[in-house]
């Protein structure tokens, strides 16, 4: 694989019945992070999402155990924010018993959707790896991502493309 067909990747997210978008990978200010995405993404994954409490535009999209493919605890911080721009996507692990009640690890992507997010939830501040920011489509799937603060959890597909 050569240079550029890396710095070049994108993956798709896509709402069951519409609309989709287009994020670019981090390569470059993010490179281990993009990559253990990418090779996780080796087969898309789909999963239901919910629109996150604290954190202002954003929905939160568990990575499920069939695409948990690589030692979270190995992934350096980079690209690290606390205040996403609309349209970045965020990887955050917790591991077991962080906060009280949850016994179960969180392999999640954020997916933040428009202005005023901040990655702020229940323990306070927590800088996140920005591995990929959307492209295309960012309109018309910011309008969904908002809709799931009325209508629930709707169901999403992460895909590679190619």
């Amino acid at each position: 694989m050569t240079n550029d067909s890396v710095e070049n990747r994108r993956i798709y997210l896509e709402f069951e019945s519409g609309p989709r978008a287009i994020a670019t990978l981090c390569t470059r200010e993010a490179p281990v992070t993009s990559a253990a995405i990418w090779d996780a993404l080796a087969t898309p994954v789909t999963e239901k999402v919910m629109h996150a409490m604290y954190a202002g535009p954003e929905i939160m999209f568990g990575l499920p155990e069939s695409a948990q493919t690589f030692d979270p605890a190995s992934l350096p911080g980079e690209n690290m924010q606390v205040v996403p721009a609309p349209g970045d996507l965020i990887w955050y692990f917790q591991t077991p018993h962080v906060m009280s009640g949850l016994d179960f690890e969180l392999w999640e992507v954020g997916i933040f959707y428009g202005k005023g997010g901040r990655i702020f939830g229940p323990l306070g501040w927590t800088p996140c790896t920005i591995f990929a920011s959307i492209t295309d489509g960012l309109e018309e799937f910011a309008a969904a991502c908002q809709q799931t603060r009325v209508t629930g959890i709707k169901t999403l597909t992460l895909g590679r493309l190619a």
